[in-house]
């Protein structure tokens, strides 16, 4: 199981190991962050705050975050032999440990100019009517999650972790909305495509984990077009409708306009997350989403 980036083509049926811990147990400064972070544990709904992300600090960061996950391999060969292994979980209380977890990744596009100023309310949307969001939207603690359907570790994450998470959306506490960057090309933005039909109808959640079964990415004829048709119907989704918003030019905008905030923002390894604006990269152990939570309600 690969621990650092990955190329754009994933492995069928990835057995990923159980993922090291991305962020000490203070998130206000986690390593490897996502560029563009937030300033603040909680999120205000009434004075959106500002993100200031040079391109070049975005491209900077994004390009220290590969480096550190290329060199991975050859400082694990050399550790204590009493050190777990680099992608196994482990205790995050020192905030000089490594803290990059399990993504996949793709070369930033050299052409990919990350904003001058990026404000927390086109993240944040917190807009009633975003099909691919769960959560009411006057919750205390906002979520982002950016990532792919070809990726193996968002898979697990959502089957491992997500699912703890919803304890968190029932009882009011907490929104999460995605944003498919699509980093592994047209099979991804199809699937994309997809889960927004899905939530055009309502069942976005169950589409989803629909398309990630028990902690995997789906086969590439599940991601076909028909494919895509056919699972709706599963999901006792009405097929007709379904199928017009996927093939519609609004979703196909609308899906490209999450991409490309995913990008502006630096997030070429997925997943990535924002919790009440604070950064976590990888599908980090559940204690690690719980405590930032937390922490965020608390603030």
């Amino acid at each position: 199981m690969p621990h650092g980036p990955s190329t754009p083509t994933p492995e069928p049926n990835p057995e990923p190991t159980t993922p090291g811990p991305e962020v000490a147990a203070n998130t206000t400064h986690p390593d490897g962050a996502v560029p563009a972070t937030g300033a603040g544990a909680s999120v205000s709904t009434s004075a959106p705050q500002s993100w200031l992300v040079p391109a070049f600090i975005v491209l900077t960061v994004i390009a220290l975050i590969v480096l550190v996950l290329a060199i991975q391999p050859s400082t694990t060969n050399q550790a204590d032999p009493q050190q777990p292994p680099v992608g196994t979980e482990q205790s995050t209380d020192t905030a000089d440990q490594d803290t990059q977890g399990d993504t996949d990744a793709v070369e930033p596009p050299a052409d990919v100019q990350g904003p001058d100023e990026v404000n927390i309310a086109d993240i944040e949307r917190r807009d009633p009517n975003d099909p691919l969001a769960v959560g009411p939207v006057d919750a205390p603690v906002v979520m982002v999650v950016f990532s792919d359907y070809q990726c193996p570790y968002c898979a697990k994450w959502s089957n491992d972790t997500l699912t703890v998470l919803e304890n968190y959306v029932d009882a009011g506490d907490l929104r999460v909305e995605w944003r498919d960057v699509n980093i592994f090309g047209e099979n991804s933005e199809r699937a994309a495509r997809a889960s927004y039909a899905a939530g055009q109808q309502g069942q976005f959640l169950a589409y989803h984990h629909a398309l990630f079964p028990g902690g995997e990415i789906s086969s590439e004829q599940v991601l076909s077009e028909d494919g895509l048709i056919a699972l709706a119907g599963d999901l006792g989704l009405d097929t007709d409708q379904f199928t017009k918003d996927l093939t519609s030019k609004d979703t196909a905008e609308e899906v490209a306009k999450n991409a490309q905030l995913g990008l502006d923002l630096g997030a070429y390894s997925t997943p990535a997350f924002l919790v009440g604006g604070q950064p976590i990269v990888g599908a980090q152990p559940t204690d690690v989403f719980t405590s930032a939570i937390d922490t965020a309600l608390q603030g």
